[in-house]
């Protein structure tokens, strides 16, 4: 048997025995969890808040892991790789699948989501979700997946060097985000609810412009002052807030793109000439593609990533369920957690 932690129904985590895996079938390889961040998704399903979240569920899908063995057919790794897990597990035959786009399959399974995840010593995986790296520490590898998601929704917005883009909440998907739209070189905005994340962003990564959100004129006023009166050319929300999702249209200039990155159980809703009278592309994104994982771990093994900024509290395997409660509130400064769930 193996120790593991599932999440029974929302506000009730378990420590629970489980099987031991079995040997790696073909195409499979199995790994033990060093490192877990705790994700926004893991906050809405403790919750009740994540609209693709199953119960009941081991959680975890930020995962730093170590390979211990490989089943036949397996080449892309070894035993002793530390690695990433891409978590989406897609049937590779849908209308998604067959273009390329995994990440929004029909018949998704995102582990620690709908399917068991990481937060248990070991278990098996497809081999061709692994992506490793020689350089990459558990911790580091743990933190690719929520880069991937950000990365993702730059791409679908398509940020170019110089436009005005207001990224709409400074928690961790935000912070990612934000990661990937500096990178193109446009003119960056934070909107946040919480002055610290907002000086967060400001210090760790010399974002000149940020909005207090206070729900009035004052946030559009704000937003029309530093784009010189013309609105964001993209603008990304992040907050997985219903209303916040229904409200970002108005910082969206004409013929501009609103990206909806953040996942919500609620309704957003809008009249529809606020879409339509400025002829706004309106585009969701979900997950990320292979390629994002590649592009994420080159560019934190040659240092154009610092993740180290990221962890501001820690917990292990012992701790986890008297820890996380206190995750799930803004006010206790909690950027990204981290579990130790294998020294």
């Amino acid at each position: 048997m193996i120790r593991g932690i599932r999440l029974e129904e929302p506000e009730r985590f378990e420590y629970v025995e489980l099987d031991d895996p079995t040997s790696p079938p073909e195409g499979y390889a199995q790994v033990r969890t060093h490192l877990m961040g705790i994700c926004g998704s893991d906050v809405s399903g403790f919750l009740g808040k994540m609209p693709f979240f199953r119960y009941p569920r081991v959680p975890g899908h930020e995962l730093g892991v170590e390979v211990l063995e490989v089943g036949p057919g397996v080449d892309n790794i070894a035993p002793g790789d530390r690695c990433s897990i891409e978590p989406y597990m897609n049937c590779g035959r849908c209308f998604a699948c067959r273009r390329g786009n995994g990440n929004c399959c029909e018949n998704l399974e995102v582990i620690g989501v709908m399917a068991d995840g990481g937060l248990r010593e070991r278990f098996n995986v497809r081999a061709d979700k692994l992506h490793p790296s020689k350089l990459l520490s558990y911790e580091q590898l743990a933190l690719v997946e929520t880069l991937a998601i950000g990365c993702h929704a730059v791409d679908r917005g398509e940020c170019k060097e110089g436009e005005h883009v207001l990224v709409i909440g400074a928690g961790p998907i935000g912070l990612a985000t934000l990661e990937f739209v500096r990178l193109t070189g446009a003119k960056i905005t934070v909107m946040d609810l919480v002055q610290s994340r907002l000086d967060f962003c400001k210090e760790r990564y010399g974002v000149e412009n940020t909005i207090l959100f206070t729900g009035d004129e004052s946030d559009l006023e704000h937003a029309l002052e530093i784009t010189g009166g013309d609105k964001f050319a993209i603008a990304i929300d992040a907050t997985g807030n219903h209303k916040s999702m229904s409200g970002a249209l108005q910082f969206v200039a004409h013929t501009g793109t609103l990206v909806y990155v953040g996942i919500t159980n609620g309704e957003v809703s809008f009249p529809h000439p606020a879409m339509h009278r400025p002829e706004m592309n309106l585009k969701g994104s979900r997950n990320a593609l292979p390629r994002d994982f590649t592009r994420i771990i080159k560019l934190i093994e040659v240092g154009t990533i610092d993740t180290g900024p990221w962890i501001t509290h820690r917990t292990t395997f012992d701790r986890f369920r008297d820890d996380f409660p206190a995750y799930t509130r803004p006010e206790t400064g909690v950027i990204k957690a981290m579990v130790e769930v294998q020294t």
